[in-house]
């Protein structure tokens, strides 16, 4: 993959990775942010990853454009030859499938769907050739996530999911966007899915609501008082279907400062995962509770 760099006016280099979305475009993506961030270029001022590009923002009075565009082609080389090894944690984010608020909400604006018969996740299970509802939360719920990018609304993560590219979820978003949606929805639009993580409009199809907040702007939320926003990119995200009861369980927890999300620090090689794809996400995922 040879990235292709371009400026946006004086103050920013944009640099895409790939054309389409891939887990060895966002890997390079991931490692060459980081990279940049470490090397502490003078006159770097924000660097901002997304799915398979990132965009770097620079003051041109401390360093020139040419200049920045040479430092980060040396970093596009040397991490070519870099180990595609990173340290970042796994996430278990429990998700109620099925539950009442999306699903009175997707109910009230079905004429701005393909299918103003189905339900959201009936309309996904179709498409996607499988059986039942119940096969297509399996397949949503029974791999792990990337988070390629945090943004787009504040604190909304964009993840990839962790399988072959014949077996990704493809479901497309809305013919025409809502103006609602419940705060916490897990969505999907195209080959990805997100949390919203405030109430708002939207277009991506609704599959459940997760009870664990992920934006916390007043920082009351016993986990989030260090930083507002949950997610970071290459946080890699398993979720874990459950009831009602254990969804209202863990509102009480977080509404009393009690809940704490079960994630664990772990070493991703790429490599490694792309020689027995299910045998590796199958370790990452026992790693979750310290196994």
């Amino acid at each position: 993959m040879k990235s292709r760099y371009s400026f946006g006016g004086d103050e920013h280099l944009f640099v895409e990775c790939d054309e389409s979305m891939s887990l060895e475009a966002f890997f390079k993506s991931l490692s060459m942010t980081r990279a940049i961030r470490e090397a502490g270029i003078a006159g770097v001022t924000e660097i901002c990853p997304a799915n398979a590009s990132f965009q770097i923002r620079f003051d041109p009075d401390r360093i020139k454009p040419d200049d920045i565009l040479a430092e980060v082609k040396a970093i596009e080389t040397a991490a070519a030859k870099s180990e595609p090894v990173i340290g970042t944690r796994i996430i278990e984010i429990p998700v109620f499938y099925q539950d009442p608020w999306t699903h009175e909400t997707l109910m009230r604006f079905r004429e701005r769907h393909q299918d103003p018969a189905a339900t959201d996740l009936e309309y996904a299970a179709r498409i996607n050739d499988l059986a039942s509802v119940e096969d297509f939360v399996a397949a949503h719920s029974g791999s792990p996530w990337f988070v390629s990018m945090v943004g787009f609304v504040a604190g909304l993560p964009f993840m990839y999911q962790m399988v072959e590219r014949r077996r990704q979820l493809q479901v497309p978003k809305y013919l025409r966007p809502r103006t609602d949606t419940p705060k916490l929805t897990v969505g999907h639009g195209g080959c990805f899915s997100c949390i919203y993580s405030v109430r708002g409009a939207g277009g991506y199809q609704m599959f459940g609501i997760t009870p664990m907040p992920i934006f916390d702007p007043e920082q009351k939320t016993g986990y989030l008082r260090d930083f507002m926003v949950f997610f970071r990119p290459g946080d890699i995200v398993k979720f874990k279907p459950i009831g009602r009861d254990e969804h209202d369980a863990i509102a009480s927890d977080v509404a009393s400062g009690r809940y704490a999300p079960e994630m664990h620090e772990v070493t991703f090689d790429l490599r490694e995962f792309q020689k027995d794809i299910d045998g590796y996400n199958a370790k990452l995922e026992g790693m979750i509770h310290g196994r």
